[in-house]
C-alpha cells in the first residue's frame, strides 16, 4: 500500500500534464503547408537569422564581409542549424515510439507521445521546405556523429532519451525566439521559428515531466550515467549544428573561419545564455554531475 500510495500522485500528475498538452495541441497548432507563405519570393537584404547568432559575429572575419556576404552565410547557417534539427528530430522520433511500445493507449501520455512524434514530422517537412525555398541543399552531421547517434537513438532510455531531447529543443527554442522577431530576417525563417517556437513548448514541459518522473528515486550511480550520457548527447548535437561547408558557400576561408567561430567570445556568451534555464532544470533533477559540467563547458553551454 506504501509504495502504491508513493507513486500515485505522481502518476495522476503526469496524467494531468499530457492531458492539458493535449488540450493546447487541440487549440493552438499550425500546419506549416498552409501558414509559411511557401510562394513569397526571398528578399535578397534579409538574413537567414539575426546577425547576432552568426557563429562569425563580431570576430574580425565578419568584419570584412560584405552585406551580400553575411546575408548568404546567415542562411547557410540556418539552413544548417535547420537540417540538424530534421536529423535530431528522426532520432526523437524512433525514442519516443520505441519509449511507448504496446503501453496503454488510453493514457494522455500515450496520446500525447503520437501527438509531438505527428508535430516533429511536420516541423521536418517544414524545415526541409524551407531550404529548399532557400536554394540550400541538406548538411549533415559527421561521421561520427552520425554513427553515435545510431547507438543512442537504439539503447537510450528513460531520463537518457528524454534528456536528449530536451537539450535540444530548449538550444533551438532560444534562438528561434529571437528570430521569429528579427526584423532583417527572412520572413520564411520567422515564420516556421514561430511553429515550431508555439509547438515545441508542449514538447518541452512533456519532456521535463517525463525526466521528473522517470528520476523519482533514482540512485547515484543511475544519476551519474545519465547525465553524462545526456551531456555526450548536447555535446554532439552542438558541435554539429553549423557544418563547416556553410563558410566555403559564402565564399569564405573554411579554415580561417572555422578558427576565428571557434574563438569567438560572444558567440559562446550568447549559447551560455541560452541554456541558463536547461542547466537549472538538469540541476534541480540531478542531471549536472562533475563530468556532465565538464562536457557542457567544451561546448560553451555552461
Amino acid at each position: 500500500m506504501t509504495a502504491t500510495q508513493q507513486h500515485a500522485p505522481q502518476a495522476q500528475s503526469s496524467a494531468d500534464v499530457s492531458r492539458r498538452l493535449l488540450e493546447s495541441s487541440a487549440t493552438l497548432s499550425y500546419d506549416p503547408m498552409t501558414e509559411v507563405d511557401w510562394d513569397a519570393p526571398l528578399s535578397p537584404d534579409h538574413y537567414g537569422l539575426n546577425p547576432e547568432w552568426s557563429t562569425l559575429y563580431g570576430t574580425p572575419l565578419w568584419q570584412e564581409l560584405s552585406h551580400e556576404q553575411r546575408v548568404t552565410l546567415t542562411r547557410h547557417e540556418v539552413a544548417s542549424i535547420m537540417s540538424i534539427g530534421i536529423w535530431f528530430e528522426m532520432i526523437l522520433q524512433q525514442m519516443v515510439l520505441r519509449d511507448r511500445y504496446v503501453s496503454d493507449y488510453s493514457d494522455p501520455e500515450f496520446q500525447f507521445a503520437l501527438t509531438e512524434i505527428a508535430d516533429e514530422c511536420r516541423h521536418s517537412i517544414m524545415f526541409a521546405r524551407a531550404c529548399q525555398k532557400m536554394g540550400i541543399s541538406a548538411y549533415f552531421p559527421t561521421r561520427p556523429a552520425v554513427e553515435l547517434a545510431r547507438l543512442f537513438k537504439s539503447f537510450a532510455g528513460a531520463e537518457q532519451a528524454y534528456g536528449g531531447i530536451l537539450v535540444a529543443e530548449e538550444i533551438l527554442d532560444v534562438m528561434q525566439r529571437d528570430w521569429m522577431r528579427g526584423e532583417e530576417v527572412l520572413p520564411i525563417v520567422r515564420t516556421t521559428s514561430k511553429i515550431h517556437v508555439v509547438e515545441e513548448s508542449r514538447h518541452m514541459k512533456f519532456a521535463r515531466q517525463e525526466i521528473r518522473d522517470r528520476m523519482a528515486g533514482a540512485g547515484a550511480a543511475r544519476r551519474r550515467a545519465s547525465s553524462t550520457v545526456i551531456a555526450i548527447a548536447a555535446y554532439v548535437i552542438v558541435k554539429n549544428m553549423v557544418n563547416r561547408d556553410v563558410y566555403a558557400a559564402a565564399g569564405l576561408d573554411a579554415d580561417r573561419a572555422v578558427a576565428e567561430a571557434a574563438r569567438n567570445t560572444h558567440h559562446q556568451t550568447m549559447m551560455r545564455s541560452s541554456c541558463v534555464h536547461l542547466m537549472d532544470f538538469l540541476a534541480e533533477v540531478g542531471l549536472l554531475t562533475r563530468p556532465a559540467r565538464a562536457i557542457y563547458r567544451r561546448v560553451h553551454m555552461l
